[in-house]
């Protein structure tokens, strides 16, 4: 048994109330198929493929050119995310002209970030000392269409558009000053890492007492949502599809979608009665170096050093992870090395086979960049809370260079229990950043919620509030379609 092994057995299974653990206490996103975390959870259950094949003419609507579309190697396959177009100025104080020049990835996950808070049950001014860490991609949304309107660039200017409208600099400090945040607020740019990272370093900051509450995600909005020309040996798919660790990967389907997550201390999420909807046990953040075969290239020893890293911090062994969300792009070459590394780290502590569940997003939703790890981490959580985990959709027969028979993994295939044992269940979340920047975090269920003293009327008020009285018809038709829906 290996030292962490023995940290696991000694103190892994006790109460931890130090404040060197962090709860997830809220949680919202937008992901193809999904307006919302319930129909992303009910999507992910049912194995759904949220990719969307386009007819020509959408295609053409949207800007595509014919002679793209006459070219056979022409995917008319996109993961959509819906109602990018549209955006609440009025709650946010935007005028018109200020949210049409807004980049979308910063409308969206301005939304989100509230939407998470509201999830966590707090007012963010009113939350103490509030950081944020956000991360998105470059801003298309200017070059596709601000760019274009020759009225507006001379009117404004681009060196004030690339500001006003979302420069990916821009992203967490927009946040930060429209809901009048006072912790740190930074951005994070390690590609396909990115919002996994910004994970990690808002943790860190509620442990070194920066900041009382933090938000951590990101978005990724492709502009326009098209298909692509397929191009051999290159790394996206040839039919639309993502299959993370099948014999038929042929590649990643680039998608968009937005996530948040609102950290707490756990001990202060404990103390204030606070919804706890899982606890990051533990993190890493590293980079490959230059010992692998090119700058694009992903590396067995950086990721495995990343997972083993996690694991010490988390205190745990290897044998007590149930799940790992992977990275997985599902490209033949890709997808073996990452699990490689996995087994890398993992062998350090068992030799014991197939007793992990595997599994990857992309197959589902497509690979959302900058957005993935954040996202990657919203599924693990929902998995924790319905005590299922979901298939990695599509899968069927494994990739002939990955020998899952000799490892500690298995893809999961089919929606399956994930039954409570002697330990808490525990699950890893991966996510790889082009450049060689990994990051890997240790999630564990939420502790058991104390007892609910039995009501003391037999009605209950639900106040609610909202800036209109449209807004607020629609928050009561929500309520009611909820309670409706859980007479329990």
């Amino acid at each position: 048994m290996s030292n962490v092994d023995q940290h696991e057995v000694n103190q892994g299974t006790a109460s931890e109330e130090d404040e060197t653990v962090v709860a997830i206490i809220g949680m919202a996103g937008r992901f193809p198929g999904a307006p919302d975390l319930e129909r992303f959870w009910s999507n992910l259950a049912g194995g759904v493929q949220s990719m969307r094949r386009l007819t020509d003419e959408e295609l053409l609507a949207a800007g595509e050119s014919a002679a793209a579309l006459r070219d056979p190697r022409y995917v008319r396959v996109c993961p959509v995310l819906d109602d990018v177009d549209r955006f609440d100025a009025g709650f946010f104080g935007f005028s018109p002209k200020e949210a049409a020049a807004a980049d979308p990835q910063h409308r969206v996950f301005l939304e989100v970030a509230w939407e998470a808070f509201e999830d966590a049950g707090y007012d963010p001014v009113r939350a103490g000392v509030v950081g944020v860490w956000a991360a998105c991609g470059a801003n298309s949304y200017l070059a596709h269409h601000l760019a274009t309107s020759a009225e507006l660039m001379q009117t404004s200017g681009e060196a004030l558009l690339r500001h006003a409208a979302g420069d990916m600099n821009f992203l967490a400090t927009r946040v930060s000053y429209e809901l009048d945040l006072r912790g740190p607020s930074m951005n994070v740019q390690t590609a396909c890492s990115s919002t996994l990272v910004a994970l990690h370093l808002a943790a860190q900051s509620l442990i070194g007492r920066e900041c009382d509450l933090a938000l951590a995600g990101g978005a990724t909005i492709e502009l326009p949502q098209l298909g692509y020309i397929y191009k051999e040996g290159g790394i996206l798919s040839s039919d639309g599809r993502c299959r993370p660790f099948d014999a038929r990967a042929k590649g990643t389907v680039y998608g968009s979608g937005a996530g948040a997550v609102v950290l707490k201390r756990l001990s202060d999420a404990k103390r204030d009665g606070d919804t706890i909807r899982a606890v990051l046990k533990g993190s890493a953040v590293n980079n490959d170096g230059s010992k692998k075969v090119g700058y694009l290239a992903p590396s067995v020893e950086g990721q495995a050093r990343a997972v083993a890293e996690a694991l010490t911090v988390a205190g745990l062994g290897a044998r007590s992870i149930s799940y790992v969300e992977a990275h997985g792009t599902g490209t033949l070459l890709g997808d073996p090395i990452e699990v490689s590394g996995l087994q890398q780290a993992f062998r350090a502590h068992t030799e014991e086979r197939g007793f992990c569940g595997l599994g990857s997003l992309k197959s589902s939703i497509g690979h959302l960049a900058e957005a993935a790890g954040v996202a990657g981490v919203i599924k693990t959580v929902l998995a924790l809370q319905h005590e299922r985990l979901p298939p990695s959709a599509g899968y069927e027969l494994p990739n002939p260079n990955i020998d899952f028979g000799s490892s500690p993994f298995r893809v999961v295939r089919e929606l399956e229990a994930w039954p409570r044992g002697p330990q808490p269940r525990r699950a890893g979340v991966t996510a790889l950043g082009a450049g060689g920047t990994n990051a890997h975090v240790i999630l564990e269920e939420a502790p058991p919620a104390p007892p609910t003293p039995p009501p003391a009327r037999a009605w209950q008020l639900l106040p609610l509030s909202a800036r209109s009285d449209a807004a607020l018809d629609a928050v009561t038709a929500r309520l009611a379609a909820h309670l409706g829906a859980r007479p329990d």
